[in-house]
């Protein structure tokens, strides 16, 4: 009796159920789109948001808060596809900008194809590939290493603005940064310099043999779509590029570098930049938690900024609002790549300041403020595929009034640059008068029209 009711009641249930029609499933995902990154002189590939699992209407949200922050451009990037963009980039995306510090982070990476390449030893003494003879660094400054340089701890005096005030001057940036005295132990004290990233600079030139810039045309922007004679890098007058400043792409081209990092150093399939050595710039280094090579990074939660006016350290995450895996390319003012590899995510924007914190440090750029955390949280919010904490408004940060001009612009370090030996000064250079620099900053000039 028992079973004959449970198969009446098992008949029924299925006839119900072939009633009511087909069992109802979960919802398919849908499918992400993934973009193919463009050829030299060939726009992005584009996607909306909802393709790349977004919001639209945050996305538009964090684009306009980022906008009016005195944005030149603003480019957001999911899966190699451009989802958002600000209206004014139609006027200033082929507009050159320098990107300031930027730039050393594109000696970083011209150091990674180095070494990847073998020319170049991570923790090998710079003096293994430098000159020998008067100007060319006493046994300590020759003892500081590849690795010292990438990570702002080689321990030559610093003073940032004093540091870039002869430029177009400078007769030899290496022998200037190695005429500066060494006031800490290598390696143990992280201080932001400009000299530091120069000397890596022309040790890379030296390392693979030939002009810097031309390596960086065959080897890094060649590959990506960045055309020779599309822009331009200034050179100190002996003939080696700036290494940390005065590299003058467009919003489109610094773009491509932060597409090629974000897909871990390859360019539709050609690695360009070492994978392994993508790992390492983004990772947190024992003397600065938000600095890896050159790279500032989100892995740490103690920041030190750069010495304008003062060098200050936060006690926090570099971006609160974005995944700790997030690092950056970083140029005053704002010039900004920002990969978030764990999202396949890339910001790039350019422009003048715009953080609004009191603090003068935040202000001048030279420690991250509310203008990358407003941003982050509202793009944060608009990701549906992946759950970002949110930890609530910008909070503030301490405020330091320290505004020592021999912070930044001390006459000792720029009376070295100045007069960086004896047989090198802002006149005469190595027995010459230096004309490098400029000839070829003249020949590049075409290439910003």
């Amino acid at each position: 009796m028992i079973r004959r009711i449970t198969r009446l009641a098992t008949v029924a249930i299925v006839g119900a159920a072939a009633l009511m029609g087909p069992t109802a499933t979960a919802a398919p995902a849908p499918v992400v789109k993934h973009c193919r990154l463009p050829a030299a002189g060939r726009p992005f590939t584009t996607a909306t948001p909802a393709q790349e699992r977004l919001d639209g209407a945050r996305v538009t949200a964090a684009v306009d808060q980022l906008s009016v922050r005195m944005r030149l451009s603003v480019q957001v990037f999911r899966n190699d596809c451009l989802v958002a963009a600000d209206p004014l980039d139609a006027l200033t995306g082929t507009a050159h900008n320098n990107l300031w510090s930027v730039t050393k982070s594109v000696t970083s990476m011209l150091t990674g194809i180095a070494i990847g390449q073998g020319r170049l030893t991570l923790d090998a003494p710079i003096g293994r590939y430098l000159p020998t003879g008067p100007g060319w660094g006493d046994r300590a400054h020759r003892a500081i290493t590849v690795r010292q340089l990438l990570t702002q701890t080689s321990g030559i005096d610093e003073s940032i603005l004093a540091e870039a005030a002869t430029t177009g001057l400078d007769p030899s940036l290496p022998q200037e940064a190695l005429a500066q005295p060494i006031k800490h132990a290598p390696g143990t004290h992280f201080e932001y310099s400009q000299l530091g990233p120069a000397l890596l600079a022309y040790v890379v030139q030296r390392a693979v043999g030939e002009n810097l810039a031309t390596y960086a045309q065959r080897e890094l922007f060649g590959p990506i779509g960045i055309t020779r004679g599309s822009y331009l890098w200034l050179e100190d007058r002996s003939g080696t590029p700036y290494g940390y400043s005065n590299l003058f792409l467009t919003p489109t081209q610094l773009a491509r570098l932060g597409l090629l990092m974000q897909d871990g150093g390859r360019w539709n399939g050609r690695q360009v930049v070492p994978a392994a050595y993508v790992d390492e710039v983004g990772r947190a280094t024992a003397t600065n938690g938000c600095y890896g090579l050159l790279f500032w990074t989100n892995a740490g939660t103690s920041c030190t900024g750069a010495n304008i006016p003062a060098a200050q350290t936060v006690h926090r995450r570099m971006i609160p609002t974005a995944p700790s895996d997030a690092y950056e390319m970083n140029g005053t003012g704002g010039q900004l790549n920002v990969m978030i590899p764990s999202l396949h995510m890339t910001v790039t924007t350019t422009g003048y300041f715009g953080d609004r914190s009191p603090d003068p440090s935040i202000l001048l750029g030279a420690t991250p403020g509310d203008m990358q955390y407003t941003f982050f949280r509202t793009l944060m919010s608009a990701v549906e595929d992946v759950d970002v904490p949110d930890p609530g408004p910008y909070p503030g940060d301490p405020i330091d009034l320290d505004a020592d001009p021999m912070n930044y612009l001390s006459p000792f370090v720029l009376r070295r640059d100045l007069l960086a030996s004896p047989t090198c000064n802002v006149v005469v250079c190595n027995g010459t008068v230096p004309t490098k620099g400029l000839l070829d900053a003249v020949r590049a000039l075409p290439g910003l029209a």
